[in-house]
């Protein structure tokens, strides 16, 4: 049987739904969010560590308008459709889905994870969705940073490669 890894990419109702039967089942849904433009190991690596909080992965993937507003015109440079593919394709990775607004709270409002977690370039008192998950009795973590891997950095070295 061929696997894919769009069977790992949701809508938002269609999230929900396979959350909702998580939870029903008792496993720790962990939740993070982000651009993943170029994935390079520090994304591996932060997406590893955060699976290895619970046992499913959420993860909320900037829209392409999102992440031109949130780096600039020049971004993103993969489409959400090819982000989404890659990311659903991570073996730590469990779900998957695109949102548009600048912060996924409203997202995680209605999925209400137990866990959210962040790179360690947030504190946790800025983590958007933070308090709502602190509030239905859930945790927020804000994980390691791993220096010496970014998107922006690796761009920048193509772009003078001669």
């Amino acid at each position: 049987m061929h696997w894919s890894p769009e069977r790992k990419i949701h809508s938002q109702q269609s999230l929900e739904a396979v959350v909702s039967e998580w939870k029903r089942q008792g496993l720790i849904c962990v939740f993070t969010n982000g651009c993943f433009d170029i994935l390079h190991e520090g994304h591996v690596r932060y997406l590893s560590e955060a699976r290895a909080l619970g046992d499913r992965l959420i993860v909320g993937l900037n829209s392409d308008e999102g992440v031109k507003r949130l780096k600039g015109s020049s971004r993103p440079v993969n489409s959400q459709s090819s982000r989404a593919i890659v990311v659903a394709a991570l073996a730590s990775v469990d779900a998957v889905v695109v949102f548009g607004e600048d912060t996924p709270a409203g997202l995680i409002q209605h999925l209400t994870p137990n866990i959210l977690v962040k790179g360690g370039d947030w504190p946790v008192d800025q983590i958007a969705g933070a308090e709502w998950v602190i509030a239905h009795g859930g945790k927020v973590f804000s994980l390691q940073f791993h220096d010496g891997f970014s998107t922006t950095t690796l761009l920048q070295k193509i772009q003078s490669k001669p």
